[in-house]
């Protein structure tokens, strides 16, 4: 499978909820909208480290501004991630990445939008990418996956390595394998949430509308680092976090003597094996008893998502997009197996086991 492609086709993950028809499609791209101002917030608190954007309107890169002309001429040959944020609700964001502020510039005027429609977010971008996380804290502890590599891997689920799942029940730390690196990373990440001061709860309560929980603030978060950047949060999405309030997740060491993954939304099902390749989905319709298999989830699979009895796939993560949009759709789905497309066969009986991550040829 060519991942270049597939992360050129890739989708914010209100974009996944909205082609899902879920009811909070419009929070969830809200939040995403917001989420620089609300990283702000946190930083003002907690001293967060985030990426911090730099914001220009349209008129001034097309009017070329003094304040514009100085950043541009400052940063033009420095690789970059652009966003162009909606600032009115008809309107899609639309992003650039890896290009040079110059050739993001040329890219921008490009696009012909609406020069009141939208604020332009300059953001840095990681070349020599070191560990990435995502993940969840509510009531039961902190879940979720850390890898030593770039982001996309866990969002989109096309990791080149398979993802450390981890969990903290406000005690202890428990993760898929051994790795006293990515334990000490972790503990730095989660040091920046853990809130003691009364007065600062206070604020994050009125500032931020949410909850603490054993002095942790409650939530979704994505955080990044590199070489020259050791620590920055990306994302804290309160709506996510909500979804996610009952979420419990245990890592599990990778049985390679079984067909296994990891959670990727609970579930059982029962039924028989359709191997679906990107270049089968348009002329494909999946029966009701039908499990899709499948390398990873791209949003081009959305429409069987919806057909199929449950999923399971080679690769993907237990908070990537797409396990996030199965959860939604209360369709049972394994990921990570790394070989199911390999050792199942379409027509074979299967049960599966989303809530131990196994699953049986009978």
């Amino acid at each position: 499978m060519d991942l270049s492609k597939l992360y050129k086709k890739q989708i914010s993950m209100h974009e996944w909820f909205e082609n899902i028809g879920h009811k909070d499609a419009q929070a969830v791209r809200e939040e995403d909208y917001t989420r620089q101002e609300r990283l702000k917030q946190l930083n003002a608190i907690t001293d967060l480290p985030y990426d911090r954007p730099e914001i220009f309107t349209p008129h001034d890169i097309l009017d070329t501004t003094e304040k514009f002309d100085r950043f541009l001429n400052e940063n033009r040959d420095k690789k970059c991630r652009l966003r162009l944020v909606p600032l009115v609700p008809d309107k899609q964001k639309l992003r650039s990445v890896g290009r040079t502020v110059g050739e993001s510039v040329d890219w921008f005027k490009e696009q012909n939008v609406e020069p009141n429609a939208y604020e332009l977010h300059f953001l840095s971008f990681t070349e020599n990418p070191q560990w990435a996380t995502i993940f969840v804290i509510n009531e039961n502890g902190i879940f979720g996956e850390a890898v030593f590599g770039g982001h996309n891997q866990l969002t989109q689920g096309f990791h080149e390595q398979r993802p450390i799942t981890f969990s903290f029940d406000f005690n202890s730390w428990e993760l898929s394998e051994e790795n006293e690196q990515a334990r000490k990373h972790l503990e730095k990440i989660i040091s920046y949430l853990h809130i003691l001061d009364i007065s600062a709860q206070q604020k994050v309560k009125e500032s931020l509308h949410t909850d603490c929980t054993h002095n942790y603030i409650k939530g979704y978060f994505e955080t990044v680092s590199d070489r020259d950047l050791p620590l920055q949060f990306i994302d804290y999405n309160r709506v996510l976090g909500k979804l996610y309030s009952d979420v419990y997740i245990t890592p599990s060491q990778h049985n390679t003597g079984n067909l296994t993954g990891q959670t990727g939304s609970p579930g059982k099902a029962t039924g028989s094996v359709r191997i679906i390749t990107p270049g089968q989905i348009p002329n494909t319709t999946l029966q009701p008893h039908e499990i899709l298999v499948c390398d990873v989830t791209s949003p081009d699979y959305v429409p069987l998502m919806k057909q199929a009895a449950a999923i399971i796939t080679d690769r993907g993560g237990i908070l990537s997009h797409a396990a996030i949009v199965s959860r939604e759709m209360n369709k049972p789905c394994i990921v990570g197996t790394e070989n199911a497309t390999g050792v199942l066969k379409d027509g074979q009986e299967v049960k599966m086991d989303a809530e131990t991550g196994t699953i049986e040829v009978l």
